[in-house]
């Protein structure tokens, strides 16, 4: 049974009135915008979030699985970065040098199970397939927008560099890609959700997308409330297998 909105109320005022735990300290910019709005909602708010990045970890010498706390940060980039960057920084290790591409991942604590199913929805088809939500016995919704849309390559040993600098620039191309794609996702994610919430709540105040002018807003969500009624009994596994779907296809396969 969902928790009063009061209690979620206080749940919402308690968390983020907490300080930012994050290596940063803040939320991401590129984040920024799908944050304000979820917050804007009276039935959602974040707990926590990251835009993408490319980091290049250094592990324990003695090798095994990389963990995050028991390594250093060599290099760490929420953009696009340069090979040269990542060479100077390889220099740098003493240990397993291992380069990362993690994608965007938001959390966000909802009211009520139907809501967390929307912003399900919403996440499934924009790209962020790896997506999911748990409920905690105490009536918390989470729902994890996550992909895996990922990188994760070995580059060093004992502090000794296995490959060449060519590879390295051939790495640093492929993290960039994916970062581009990435930030390509972030964008559908915020049209599809805006359409959604707009075509629900009328009168949404929320954080605007400058890149999304008010008459394709209003078509955002007209598709969206028209699609919605065709398919209500339409399945997850019927869902389109391509990632890079256009906004108007996602609209279309909301169930």
């Amino acid at each position: 049974m969902a928790v009063s909105m009061e209690t979620f109320a206080q749940w919402k005022n308690t968390t983020l009135g907490k300080l930012d735990q994050s290596r940063k300290g803040s939320v991401d910019e590129r984040a920024r915008h799908v944050v304000c709005l979820l917050n804007s909602q009276e039935r959602f708010f974040t707990t926590s979030s990251c835009s993408g990045r490319i980091v290049l970890m250094d592990g324990p010498p003695e090798g095994g699985v990389v963990q995050k706390k028991d390594c250093r940060w060599l290099f760490i980039s929420h953009d696009p970065c340069r090979s040269e960057d990542l060479v100077s920084a390889l220099s740098r290790s003493s240990g397993e040098a291992v380069l990362k591409f993690e994608a965007f991942v938001l959390h966000v604590q909802c009211h009520r199970l139907e809501d967390a199913q929307l912003l399900h929805s919403v996440a499934v088809n924009s790209g962020f397939r790896n997506s999911g939500l748990t409920v905690s016995r105490s009536g918390k919704i989470i729902m994890a927008v996550r992909s895996t849309h990922g990188l994760e390559v070995p580059l060093s040993h004992g502090g000794k560099l296995l490959v060449g600098e060519e590879y390295v620039h051939f790495l640093t191309q492929k993290a960039n890609q994916k970062m581009e794609e990435n930030f390509r996702r972030i964008h559908r994610f915020f049209q599809i959700l805006q359409a959604a919430l707009t075509a629900e709540t009328p009168d949404l105040q929320g954080a605007e997308d400058p890149a999304v002018t008010p008459g394709e807003q209003e078509n955002q969500a007209a598709v969206y409330r028209r699609r919605r009624k065709r398919h209500q009994s339409q399945t997850h596994a019927e869902l389109d297998e391509e990632d890079s779907c256009s906004l108007d296809d996602c609209l279309d396969l909301f169930s």
